[in-house]
């Protein structure tokens, strides 16, 4: 359940801001807290909001080539940043299997997107995925 949480943290923090251009790291204090993240988790949730933050032009990319005729900002902040974490965990993580990268992030899709979030966010991962086990993007 650690890593989950630490997800979700990351998430929301992702979310914050992307949303409203909030500092990263007020973001993150404010987050943990008012979630109540226990500090295990706190540390992996950090590693991935950095991961996407350090990543982002290049997991932008990826998300605007393969979401087809839709522009980034087009796309739900929530949808937006579950991609971001998602992507970011199968191209830069090697100790997250991709397929657990991939669920995850459906789960995510269906706790906090709108009714199609789930089937989208795993359609744009399943074709990432088919280009490559670890597409060479990174």
């Amino acid at each position: 359940m650690g890593r989950r949480r630490a997800r979700r943290t990351a998430l929301q923090v992702l979310f914050a801001v992307d949303l409203t251009g909030q500092d990263l790291r007020t973001a993150f204090d404010d987050t943990v807290e008012l979630v109540g993240t226990p500090e295990p988790d706190r540390r992996f949730a950090w590693e991935l909001v950095e991961g996407v933050m350090a990543h982002r032009a290049v997991l932008d990319a990826i998300i605007e080539k393969y979401s087809e005729q839709w522009h980034l900002e087009r796309l739900a902040c929530v949808d937006r940043n579950i991609l971001r974490l998602a992507l970011y965990e199968i191209l830069f993580r090697e100790d997250i299997p991709n397929a657990v990268g991939a669920n995850e992030a459906v789960e995510l899709a269906k706790r906090f997107g709108g009714p199609d979030s789930g089937r989208f966010i795993n359609g744009i991962l399943g074709r990432v995925l088919e280009e490559a086990p670890r597409p060479d993007f990174a």
